[in-house]
């Protein structure tokens, strides 16, 4: 064997290397030697000094492990709690019933009656098998170091946090009885759900007071307290837990608190469970700050959380959001005889990722759609994902917004033959007029030139995880909505066309602190400064000039009359899309402003189809609410042209000459007709599966706004003539 320099060790002297180091540099092991023996000779009278005005009683040590996790909006007022309402209830150990005690002792702390706080030979296996591991893995504690860490101390893992726990364990040893130890330990100690302590453990878990536990029972809450949140029966499949239960009392009747009959026995008893409901419907926002708590315990662990009182605040405006439900709630109740149950929604600002609004059901309370996410649930985002294709094209040059698209009866590979919303062809348009209008062949005309691989690719930069990048699992109809995608990812998508391209990972916390009022990972001024040149969690999805085209286009209120009248229009220019899927199972709205971007489902849980309500019909009108609302103490920023981007014009005959925007190096002559795009020769693709957009009829109830950018001209084709069909609640435009 060689150590990294080649030698083989046999060749050496380890002894003689040693001593020629010594001799060499003696001064400098002899003051390094010093400088750790008074280090260490420090620790224990500082630690003692400052936590001794916690040590002098019972009451004192319990009352400062209160905790919980207390959530605030974005100007520090607080919005909800989890935990923090479940006071500490204390009880006596003689109200413990003595199984109970003795199940976590077999569990945690065998030599707890004998030990002097501490156990050498846990700490010297905890040691060995943290030298193998390179970090620390195990702690060796015993029940009274865990007292002192769950009171005193945090829970992070290192050295110097194991010799103040020693040190005070040794400390909590002299001044109590090994009864008030066991008593103080189970008294503060977090099974889970909320609960500190076993009073409180027995109250969450089977509705009963501690004294009342029985043996399965108490095995079972010692059973989980290695990683309460991934053992918990309320909020996990029982089945760990129920392992681990045998795994305890195997451990009491190896220690001789009971029989190997009475283990079996008790093993094998069915539990009733007490499950609690967590959270206030009262409270304003529970999805969202349920979405911060699991974000919370997936990085720091439950324990943490809640022993440490973490304060967040997070980058929700509860006034917004209050209002967002209410008109959420509204529009529902609005379309019950539509057959949609259900809507959320999502607000952003686009320029740092910051998550303003999450509603994620129209109602808590329901007990059949309320407790769902729904902003994080995937589902077909129909014409919705259309931009994001056509600006993949529009980055690769080929198309620009003047380039004319064949809008006719068309068979793609695979026979894949798709239609349009309203089943009409209006021969061949522009780039502007078939996104403006949501046509449906034109789009799968530029995914065939994209290709479906690269389609993915450009999803993922745009922060879309859910479609994955295996280009055999999509055909063309991934235009046209086919792949699910969650509201927040497709939301975030519109985020990066409103912030130039630059797109940004949802955020939802601005700051954590404890209950000390200490920052958590707080970075220094170095780890800041490279966050701030290299973001991880930012990056361009799409050049700023195609970003501006996209946004040109969606926001062109005369591009999209024909189809969407003025149904779409707010106070002030915004860039908007809707999506609705086959059978009208969803309905999508997501549309923006330099500074605010918002996306809107409805549809129902099951997936179930709803009666004719489009993106417009039924995401519309929460959209335009929010916006407006949102926007009227925002300042108005327009849509900036960027230097490379040339405004032109051109003609689509002697008639119809019109402005035009190109990125630069791709605008025609002036007033030149533009040619067709020369038929896609790209490999062919996987066999298509059945058109999966069913485009919506929009209701056509024109405002009269002005256009924020220069539109396009009518194209010389033959226009449909409009009709109303009316709905119960929904007026629809073929």
């Amino acid at each position: 064997m060689k150590n990294l320099f080649g030698i083989r060790w046999r060749e050496i002297d380890l002894k003689l290397e040693l001593k020629k180091f010594y001799k060499k540099h003696k001064r400098l092991v002899f003051f390094a030697g010093l400088a750790v023996f008074i280090f260490l000779l420090l620790i224990p009278p500082l630690t003692y000094l400052y936590f001794a005005k916690d040590l002098k009683d019972k009451e004192t040590i319990i009352n400062r492990g209160k905790t919980g996790l207390t959530l605030l909006d974005r100007d520090g007022q607080q919005f909800f709690t989890f935990f923090q309402p479940k006071e500490i209830k204390y009880v006596t150990i003689d109200q413990i019933p003595k199984h109970t005690q003795e199940a976590v002792i077999a569990a945690e702390d065998k030599n707890f009656y004998t030990n002097p706080g501490f156990s050498i030979r846990g700490i010297a296996r905890a040691f060995v098998a943290n030298l193998f591991a390179g970090r620390i893995v195990e702690g060796g504690s015993t029940i009274t170091q865990e007292l002192a860490k769950n009171v005193f101390l945090n829970s992070r893992r290192n050295y110097l946090r194991k010799y103040q726990e020693l040190v005070l364990a040794a400390e909590l040893n002299r001044r109590f009885s090994k009864e008030d130890i066991l008593e103080m330990y189970l008294n503060s100690v977090y099974f889970g759900e909320g609960a500190f302590g076993i009073e409180n453990a027995a109250l969450s878990y089977f509705g009963k007071s501690a004294s009342d536990l029985t043996l399965e029972e108490s095995a079972l809450l010692v059973a989980i307290l290695p990683a309460p949140s991934a053992f918990s029966p309320l909020s996990n499949d029982d089945s760990e837990a129920l392992r681990r239960q045998k795994i305890v009392l195997n451990e009491m009747v190896e220690d001789g608190y009971i029989t190997q009959n009475e283990a079996d026995t008790t093993s094998n008893i069915e539990l009733n469970y007490n499950p609690q409901d967590i959270t206030d419907p009262s409270i304003l926002a529970p999805h969202f700050a349920i979405f911060i708590k699991n974000q919370l315990i997936e990085k720091y662990g439950e324990e943490r959380v809640t022993r440490e009182g973490f304060r967040v605040t997070t980058t929700i405006d509860i006034e917004k959001q209050e209002f967002a439900e209410k008109t959420v709630k509204n529009q529902v109740q609005n379309l019950k005889f539509n057959d949609a149950s259900n809507s959320a929604a999502i607000a952003i600002n686009p320029e740092n990722g910051e998550v303003i609004v999450m509603v994620g059901s129209y109602d808590w309370s329901d007990e059949n759609y309320g407790k769902t996410n729904m902003t994080l649930i995937p589902r077909q985002p129909g014409s919705s994902f259309k931009p994001i294709i056509y600006a993949d094209a529009l980055e690769r040059k080929l198309i620009t917004p003047a380039t004319i698209l064949e809008d006719k009866e068309t068979t793609f590979e695979g026979g894949y033959k798709p239609q349009n919303y309203d089943e009409r062809f209006r021969g061949p348009v522009t780039v502007r007029r078939a996104l403006a209008n949501s046509l449906n062949i034109p789009a799968v005309r530029t995914i065939d030139m994209v290709g479906i691989k690269n389609s993915l690719e450009r999803a993922d930069d745009f922060g879309i995880t859910t479609l994955g990048k295996d280009s055999t699992k999509y055909g063309l109809s991934l235009v046209l909505g086919a792949g699910e995608v969650p509201l927040i990812e497709m939301t975030s998508t519109y985020a990066a066309f409103a912030n130039k391209g630059v797109w940004h990972e949802p955020k939802t916390i601005i700051k954590i602190e404890n209950k000390y009022a200490e920052t958590v990972d707080e970075k220094n001024w170095f780890q800041s400064l490279f966050s701030f040149i290299n973001d991880p969690q930012s990056h361009e999805a799409i050049s700023e000039e195609t970003a501006f085209l996209i946004s040109s286009i969606l926001s062109d209120n005369k591009a999209r009359a024909e189809t969407f009248g003025g149904s779409l229009t707010i106070n002030r220019a915004a860039a908007v899309k809707t999506g609705t899927t086959e059978d009208y199972r969803d309905s999508l709205t997501i549309g923006y402003t330099p500074n605010l971007v918002v996306g809107v489902w409805v549809g129902n849980n099951d997936n179930s189809p709803m009666d004719r309500v489009a993106g417009s019909t039924g995401a519309g009108p929460i959209w335009r609410t929010l916006m407006n609302n949102f926007l009227s103490n925002l300042e108005v920023i327009e849509f900036k042209k960027p230097a490379f981007v040339v405004e032109q014009e051109v003609c689509l005959g002697a008639n119809f000459p019109y402005k035009e925007f190109f990125l630069s190096g791709t605008q025609p002559e002036e007033c030149n007709r533009p040619t067709p795009t020369p038929t896609s020769t790209l490999s062919p693709t996987p066999t298509q599966t059945p058109d999966e957009n069913n485009e919506e009829n929009e209701e056509n109830n024109p405002t009269p706004t002005p256009s924020p950018i220069p539109t396009n001209a009518p194209i010389p084709t033959v226009q449909p003539t409009p009709t109303t069909i009316t709905l119960p609640t929904v007026t629809l435009n073929p």
